[in-house]
């Protein structure tokens, strides 16, 4: 098993995860735009590179956890960019939720470099990265998945190889679309639950443990009650794989009716000035509509 690991871009989900290969022993190199984010991970023994391309020397793994598809070309193809450091036989590894027609594009120009790119984003949010427990969806290669596998079980619970390039994409996406209708859900029942003046904490309660229950209800219905709109993950990246589901809706010609709903109310909430907040200031929105009736 290679030591050797590069990881780029130390978010809210790519700091804890990268700890985790840490943590398991590897050596690891990290480069994120801020290296104040990173410090952390030095104190732990990380190494730190200053550049994407100086990430990618020598490592035989290396992943990445970035915002947006042109984020990730940066990081991959751009000046000091992965491609110019990497080496034949290397495995790139891209935890962010992007284009998935992109990402096959992106597999093609590595493949030619001798290497391979499998898309892996997840699901858990910030607990799950904290945790080692997200779910991770993958799409390419199925040897370069069986050789990196051990490596991103030091990260999710549920590691699953969904089909080629772009498959791990579009299971996101599938996983977006019941992520944020499902958000909507818990915002307007617990409006409603509110404006009939019921016990909200109990109302949370005793739901989770019945066919309502949900990730959702259980995680992110508490902090609407609470007023706590910190960000495991925010409006504006909710917004973002939104606009990618109905990208890829449209190029399908498929009606995705609630998908589309939630992403007009998403942008009220930005428009609200809520885009950092998390995705449960969805709330707000909710409560200011039900305020004009």
């Amino acid at each position: 098993m290679p030591t050797k690991l590069a990881f780029i871009g130390l978010g809210v989900m790519g700091e804890p995860m990268a700890g985790h290969l840490l943590a398991a022993g590897n050596t690891v190199a990290v480069h994120t735009r801020s290296k104040s984010k990173a410090t952390r991970l030095l104190t732990r023994g990380a190494r730190w590179a200053d550049s994407s391309a100086d990430a990618a020397r020598g490592a035989e793994v290396i992943f990445t956890c970035l915002p947006d598809t042109p984020d990730v070309e940066h990081v991959l193809l751009g000046e000091k960019g992965i491609i110019e450091g990497i080496s034949a036989g290397s495995v790139v590894i891209d935890h962010s939720t992007i284009s998935p027609e992109r990402t096959r594009e992106l597999a093609t120009i590595l493949f030619h470099k001798g290497c391979a790119l499998l898309d892996a984003p997840v699901s858990g949010g910030d607990l799950g990265a904290r945790n080692a427990s997200l779910a991770i969806m993958v799409g390419g290669d199925a040897k370069a998945f069986a050789r990196v596998e051990p490596y991103l079980r030091c990260m999710g619970k549920t590691v699953v190889h969904c089909g080629p390039s772009g498959a791990g994409q579009l299971t996101k996406l599938v996983n977006q679309i019941l992520v944020s209708v499902t958000n909507l859900a818990v915002c307007e029942a617990l409006s409603f639950a509110k404006k009939h003046r019921l016990n909200l904490d109990k109302t949370i309660d005793i739901l989770s443990a019945g066919a309502a229950g949900s990730w959702q209800l259980a995680n992110l219905g508490p902090r609407m009650v609470n007023g706590d709109f910190r960000p495991g993950f925010t409006i504006d990246l909710q917004q973002k794989d939104l606009r990618l589901v109905l990208e890829s809706a449209s190029d399908g010609k498929l009606s995705l009716p609630a998908a589309s709903l939630v992403q007009q109310l998403f942008a009220a909430a930005q428009a609200a000035g809520h885009g950092k907040d998390g995705t449960q200031a969805l709330y707000c929105v909710l409560e200011k509509l039900s305020s004009l009736h």
